[in-house]
């Protein structure tokens, strides 16, 4: 999270941000139970045969008949707290529902940045994280869920053709970096001249107020300020920025997809999109974005075409990038009845 945005942010969560939500988005204030479980499982660094420990916390049974849904975070280096409303999926659906924090952030093993160079920080390494936390749960069917970069994350696992991954749900994820940071810019050009001028500029004393419109009209829109969840994850990204710095960039990184300059830069699946199938997610895809996403449509549409599964798209119209905080309980129907849907 840029830094300048430190100030903006602590004074939105000594308001507390969950008492004054916008009609439009009441369903956020929704009440979600705690985890049922709660714990870490041991992670060997490939590159480095470390061991680390990967945070996780579970909602309902893994032992249960019903396949569980893995969620997977966004960022890089953004915690699973703001995807927390999505474990209304176990309360009305009876399915498991496990979130964890990959390596790097969050309640996880953390890196110092003096000690680990960008190059650590690759996807594979967090392939094999999730790998690994699949099998240290004893889980061998599943469905996941990914959020922007968890969803980018999750489409490589889907290429690897692992064997028990049934469902694919993919919020705000683009197909192609290249195209993301097109959207950028042109959302960006919407902006007010004064506004963009801000931004472009490092010394603007309207920074911060300029970079929080830009978050309001394309990360969240819920007003007059965020959800706690999400305001969790932020605070947690502004005090160790270290993986989100080694894949996205520095801190002139925008949610609006604007000066992506880490290794995710030249990310694309759409030449491999043909490899999903239904044999290898034999339950379907289902794409989700918000009318006023910084994943517009242009990014997903190649998901859309070029997939060889059954997929199914939805939009959500008031929404941009958060949809599960901002009409989370049209979020949660329409993932839950997509999960229970029989393929």
């Amino acid at each position: 999270m840029d830094a300048y945005l430190m100030s903006e942010l602590e004074s939105q969560s000594s308001a507390g941000s969950n008492e004054a939500t916008l009609e439009q988005f009441a369903s956020q204030t929704r009440p979600y139970a705690p985890p049922t479980r709660s714990g870490t499982v041991r992670f060997r660094i490939p590159s480095t045969n470390e061991i680390a420990e990967t945070s996780y916390s579970i909602w309902g049974n893994l032992s249960s008949k019903k396949v569980p849904l893995i969620c997977v975070h966004g960022g890089p280096g953004i915690p699973h707290d703001y995807l927390l409303p999505i474990s209304l999926i176990s309360t009305d659906y009876t399915i498991p529902v496990v979130m964890y924090d990959q390596v790097g952030c969050g309640r996880s093993t953390h890196f110092p940045p003096h000690q680990y160079p960008p190059s650590f920080f690759t996807i594979d390494l967090f392939l094999a994280e999730l790998d690994n936390l699949i099998r240290s749960l004893g889980i061998t069917v599943y469905d996941l869920l990914g959020h922007s970069w968890g969803g980018m994350l999750i489409s490589c696992h889907a290429l690897t053709q692992p064997a028990g991954l049934r469902k694919l749900v993919l919020c705000s994820t683009p197909s192609d970096m290249r195209t993301f940071v097109q959207v950028g810019v042109e959302l960006r050009s919407f902006l007010p001249p004064g506004i963009q001028a801000s931004l472009s500029d490092p010394l603007s004393p309207e920074k911060t107020a300029a970079t929080m419109e830009l978050h309001r009209r394309h990360l969240c829109r819920v007003e007059p300020r965020f959800p706690a969840e999400l305001m969790t994850s932020l605070q947690s990204l502004a005090e160790n920025d270290t993986v989100h710095n080694a894949m996205n960039g520095g801190p002139s990184s925008t949610p609006a997809g604007v000066d992506i300059t880490g290794s995710l830069r030249d990310w694309s699946v759409v030449s491999e999109l043909g490899l999903v199938t239904e044999k290898t997610v034999p339950g379907g895809v289902l794409l989700i974005n918000g009318q006023f996403d910084s994943t517009q449509d242009a990014c997903v549409l190649p998901w859309f075409s070029k997939t060889k599964a059954r997929v199914k798209w939805v939009q959500f119209a008031l929404s941009s990038s958060m949809p599960h905080l901002e009409e989370t309980d049209k979020f949660v129907g329409v993932v839950g009845r997509f999960l229970t849907t029989h393929a």
